[in-house]
């Protein structure tokens, strides 16, 4: 299962790249941006405090609020989309390009604990609300390597400031 870590370093590494090497519109997708997409790559995991909550007033936690469920889907993710789009063809760009960045942050999560494993231990719920069936690969169970992610978000984190040392003399700040 990814730890947030990863979540959050995934999410602020492929957005920053997309904004350095791809983007063409580098004044709307700023750094401060990447920082909501990282943040944004935690948002799936909110059903966690949705859990402490219940427990904390002594309810049963509703099956779909359980961790991994639809806040593990696309459908939550259309939550954002939807007013993104609707914003970006009223012109409003900048506020439009908070819901995209936001969408994508979710998204990589959901990808994320499909492939390396996370969420529902059935897996992700691709095709909610019109099927309940999950998906899953979760590699690191495949291949045994249940203790693997502490070490992944130190290679991500390692990997991310040689690329920053390299492109943006981070150096100069220290």
């Amino acid at each position: 299962m990814p730890l947030a870590v990863t979540h959050v370093l995934t999410t602020i590494i492929l957005v920053d790249v997309y904004r350095h090497y791809i983007a063409k519109h580098k004044k709307l997708l700023t750094l401060h941006l990447v920082l909501i997409a990282g943040i944004a790559g935690l948002l799936p995991d909110i059903d966690i405090l949705i859990g402490y909550f219940y427990n904390l007033i002594g309810k049963t936690v509703p099956e779909l609020f359980l961790h991994g469920g639809i806040t593990h889907t696309p459908f939550f993710a259309l939550i954002f989309l939807i007013p993104g789009i609707i914003l970006w063809k009223l012109k409003k760009q900048k506020i439009a390009a908070y819901f995209f960045v936001i969408t994508f942050g979710i998204l990589l999560h959901i990808f994320l604990d499909y492939l390396i494993g996370g969420g529902r231990y059935e897996g992700i719920m691709w095709f909610f609300p019109f099927s309940m069936t999950g998906y899953k690969i979760h590699l690191l169970t495949y291949f045994g390597l249940s203790n693997l992610p502490a070490a992944l978000d130190a290679v991500i984190l390692i990997l991310w400031l040689w690329h920053e040392e390299a492109k943006h003399k981070i150096k100069d700040f220290i």
